[in-house]
């Protein structure tokens, strides 16, 4: 399996993510140039020009018509895809930590960081049809109390929005009263990144505490628990095999302090049910702090502290991996 290596930015990944036809991968860094690759070779179409800091977060639509970009520079951006232009600028107080599109597309989230005497603030706006109708108007903003969000996304059918929070807190909102439904803490630390899987009955979660939870969508249950001996800064599931995948490292700071053999700077894939870890994927020079699977389950990407992006197409060995447990053509025919 000989990855990809996609170099188009001059500082750390951010976030990773596919369109839903995974023909394209979007990746977001610490500079403030977006940009858009083809993710069967690698080549770069284009970036996304006009922010003035760091990008945190983006996400793109289901008809992979518009991006969505959250910047330290006080900017929620919308972009054309085909074209790259900017189409709407939202301005806020402060950084924008994370962005999502509701199912549907007719309507989006971002959050703002809790800095500078702000309170961290989910604000829920409509999408247009025609750019040109894009005004301001928000439908719901959402001030949240306490720990500050470090990660939202969408939950089933637009019902709740789901935060992850920075002391290990997951809670569950609902976005049409702005009521808090319920709330678990789930991890010790900060948590990293949320990824549902594609039915939205549970999702992934990653923390700084050194594990990451399979979690169910409606009660905020713990199901399976994934433990590894650096912050994990990022998890996915794949929507093929029931697998995981987990990435991180130690943070970027103490990279330099420890010797190469002991940075744990792999992908590492877990069965989701069984709990083991069945494999690794080498090659980040730095932590891992992104990952997403494509819509296919046969590739998967990480973006790292490195400045790269790996993707890597999965072997036909992967796939023909099992469990004994697994192959149910042994079982007696009723």
């Amino acid at each position: 399996m000989r990855p990809i290596l996609l170099h188009g930015h001059l500082r750390s990944l951010t976030r990773i993510r596919y369109n839903s036809d995974g023909d394209l991968l979007f990746s977001a860094s610490k500079d403030n140039k977006p940009c858009v690759w083809y993710s069967a070779n690698g080549e770069r179409l284009g970036t996304f020009n006009g922010h003035n800091g760091a990008v945190w977060d983006l996400d793109v639509t289901h008809n992979s018509r518009y991006l969505m970009t959250g910047s330290a520079d006080n900017t929620c951006k919308m972009w054309e895809v085909e074209t790259g232009k900017c189409v709407y600028t939202w301005e806020t107080r402060t950084a924008v930590r994370a962005v999502s599109f509701a199912l549907g597309d007719e309507k989006a989230l971002f959050v703002t960081d809790a800095t500078m005497g702000q309170q961290s603030t989910i604000h829920i706006v409509p999408i247009e049809a025609d750019p040109e109708d894009q005004t301001s108007d928000v439908l719901r903003t959402i001030v949240v109390t306490g720990a500050k969000v470090t990660v939202a996304v969408w939950g089933n059918l637009n019902r709740t929005i789901v935060t992850g929070h920075e002391d290990g807190t997951i809670t569950e909102w609902n976005p049409d009263t702005g009521a808090k439904v319920k709330s678990s803490k789930n991890h010790e630390k900060a948590i990293t990144d949320i990824q549902f899987s594609a039915d939205k009955s549970h999702f992934m979660s990653s923390s700084k505490d050194h594990t990451a939870h399979l979690t169910d969508s409606k009660t905020l249950k713990v199901m399976k628990s994934f433990v590894t001996e650096r912050p994990v800064n990022s998890a996915c599931l794949s929507p093929l095999r029931p697998h995981v995948v987990l990435g991180g490292g130690q943070d970027a700071m103490d990279v330099t302090t420890t010797s190469l053999k002991g940075n744990k700077f792999e992908s590492r894939f877990y069965h989701a049910v069984f709990e083991d870890e069945i494999g690794r994927v080498k090659g980040h020079f730095g932590p891992i702090n992104t990952l997403a699977f494509h819509p296919s389950g046969r590739s998967f990407s990480s973006g790292g502290e490195d400045g790269f992006i790996r993707v890597h197409h999965l072997d036909e060995d992967y796939f023909e991996f099992k469990y004994d447990e697994e192959n149910f053509a042994d079982l007696p025919q009723l």
